[in-house]
């Protein structure tokens, strides 16, 4: 697509979809129903205007114009404009998810290879997911790729496990392994490769047995094999919903209840430690990596709400906490005129805003678009 007319398209979606009227007063105007598909067309079209390189095709460091390249959080902002066009069938989404491709693989020095795994994992996940959307087979090669060279993390250091980092083969972290696994048993599901079954169990016993507390559901963040100590005060949002989520791939390939249950724990470990006391909303994490944590563990978190199987009463509670969540960002913590997101849910930002932190609050508002669809909302 032609640059400048690929800017113009962009600007007209996003005047298009923030006139809509997400936010509908009531008579008495003390509250409003909000149209989350119409929020989150405002949310995930300002990702394109605001963040989106279109010279270089990737997701720029802020929406002050800051160009830093940072491979990670690529995945990420790729998921949610996978999200939107799955939502809305928009080619603006679909034009941005194409040259996503060839930028970022040639902003990582024209590779998709990695010395970190997670990061890795992150893409491949997400490629996996552009493939699906899309049916570009670039991105179902690349996320095989992907997916063979982060298999080589795995060593017996720590009794197994996948490294964090590839020239420290001591570090195993939940972050390295809770996305693997996620990977392999979504490799399976789909290709069907008994030996990405194994590599999924495999991955999810190692974690459990190390990083996993049965008795809470809490996730520590890595164990460092030269010494077998496990960093159990390092407990983040992103590590709970890959671990919930990894179970929950694992439920639906096994049936085994076990693997739901542990989905749980984990998830109420986190509505029970990981939010502000004060007003129930999920803790700030910080800008920077942190930026991005929360949004990860509420794409997850949104998977295990759906889940058919889950109790009744647990899908209530587990909805009413996320529609806490979203509402307060969308009423309270956004700043309408940029539809900007901040790490506090509550506060929002003046001007500026990193690409993590806005890709989490986005993430947020697609999550709660996908619920409305599916009519669990309940206004």
């Amino acid at each position: 697509m032609n640059k400048f007319f690929y800017l113009i398209f962009t600007v007209s979606v996003l005047f298009l979809a923030c006139s809509k009227e997400d936010d509908q007063v009531d008579p008495g105007g003390e509250a409003y129903v909000i149209n989350w598909n119409a929020a989150a067309d405002s949310s995930s079209s300002t990702m394109v205007l605001s963040y989106w390189n279109a010279a270089d095709s990737y997701f720029n460091f802020n929406n002050a114009g800051q160009k830093n390249f940072n491979y990670w959080p690529q995945a990420h902002a790729l998921d949610v404009m996978v999200d939107a066009y799955q939502r809305t069938g928009n080619n603006l989404y679909k034009t941005t998810i194409t040259q996503w491709y060839d930028g970022v693989k040639a902003k990582n020095g024209n590779t998709f290879l990695n010395v970190f795994y997670d990061d890795m994992e992150w893409n491949a996940l997400a490629m996996l997911r552009a493939f699906n959307a899309t049916g570009d087979e670039r991105f179902k090669t690349a996320s095989q790729q992907l997916w063979a060279d982060i298999q080589t993390g795995w060593n017996t250091n720590a009794g197994g496990g996948i490294s964090w980092k590839k020239d420290q083969p001591y570090s195993k972290n939940a972050c390295s392994n809770g996305p693997a696994c996620i990977l392999a048993a979504r490799m399976y599901q789909q290709f069907g490769s008994t030996a990405d079954k194994e590599w999924a169990l495999k991955i999810y016993d190692w974690e459990k047995e190390y990083l996993f507390n049965p008795a809470n559901g809490a996730v520590y963040d890595n164990v460092d094999s030269r010494t077998g100590t496990i960093q159990t005060s390092w407990i983040f949002t992103y590590n709970q919903g890959t671990f919930l989520g990894s179970a929950l791939e694992l439920y639906k390939i096994t049936g085994e209840k076990g693997y739901l249950n542990d989905a749980v724990k984990a998830a109420d470990y986190t509505l029970n430690n990981l939010v502000d006391s004060n007003d129930r909303l999920l803790k700030s994490e910080g800008d920077g990596d942190g930026g991005l944590f929360k949004g990860i563990f509420v794409r997850y978190f949104t998977q295990l709400i759906l889940l058919p199987d889950l109790d009744s009463s647990v899908k209530k509670r587990y909805l009413t906490f996320l529609k806490h969540n979203g509402e307060t960002l969308w009423r309270t913590g956004t700043n309408k005129q940029l539809v900007l997101f901040g790490s506090y849910w509550k506060t929002k930002p003046v001007s500026t805003s990193e690409l993590t932190t806005q890709t989490s609050g986005a993430m947020l508002i697609e999550a709660m678009a996908l619920l409305e669809k599916n009519r669990l909302l309940g206004n």
